[in-house]
């Protein structure tokens, strides 16, 4: 019986140390393919974030890339990586920082634009009709110009309201028909413009 009992007790020794190597061994194995696949996820990111596919946003890559930078891996490939992707980084901050830097500059350049006193088209046509000498009127005609496309724009002066147009001309000898008369008896009826804000054909009527 005793022979029997020790046999009992030493199998179950042998199947506790054998359980345990099993277990321990596959928990090794699962740390192990967590490690793989922490590490495969690392370096994807961070090619993502190299050939700019990532969907991080810049603040978010950088945080990325320091908590990959802090993770426990032990891997050449993926140290390359961090350095690339801390390169790329650095860059992408620099040009957001010149896109912000001409965006602002654009903001206070058109904000200075708007500040100056504008002449609209129909104050230039009473002072060029009122100028005290040819030489103002021209310089007035010059500035008016500025606002067409081509000093050829069309001008059409509509008889009346009905859609009847006089003889059409063109904004540079309309203007200098104002020099000339001394009167600016129409208004503008409609303008069209092209894509920078100048006028490509003119409609007055009769104030």
């Amino acid at each position: 019986m005793r022979n029997i009992g020790k046999v009992l007790f030493v199998s179950l020794i042998a199947l506790f140390l054998i359980g345990g190597t099993s277990s321990c061994n596959s928990k090794k194995k699962m740390l192990k393919q967590e490690y793989e696949m922490k590490l495969q996820q690392a370096k994807d990111d961070l090619n993502a974030i190299i050939n700019d596919q990532s969907d991080l946003t810049l603040d978010q890559q950088i945080a990325r890339i320091e908590e990959i930078s802090n993770g426990d891996f032990n891997d050449p490939e993926l140290n390359e990586l961090i350095e690339y992707a801390k390169l790329y980084v650095k860059l992408a901050e620099e040009e957001k920082l010149k896109e912000e830097r001409r965006a602002e500059e654009e903001r206070l350049r058109m904000e200075e634009l708007n500040n100056i006193p504008k002449t609209s088209l129909e104050d230039y046509f009473g002072k060029i009709a009122g100028a005290s000498s040819i030489s103002s009127a021209n310089s007035l005609i010059n500035e008016a110009l500025e606002l067409f496309a081509s000093p050829d724009a069309i001008v059409l002066i509509r008889i009346n309201s009905f859609g009847d147009y006089d003889r059409p001309t063109t904004a540079v000898e309309y203007l200098n028909y104002l020099k000339d008369s001394k009167e600016a008896k129409m208004r503008i009826y409609e303008a069209k413009y092209d894509d920078n804000n100048k006028i490509t054909e003119l409609e007055l009527i009769k104030k």
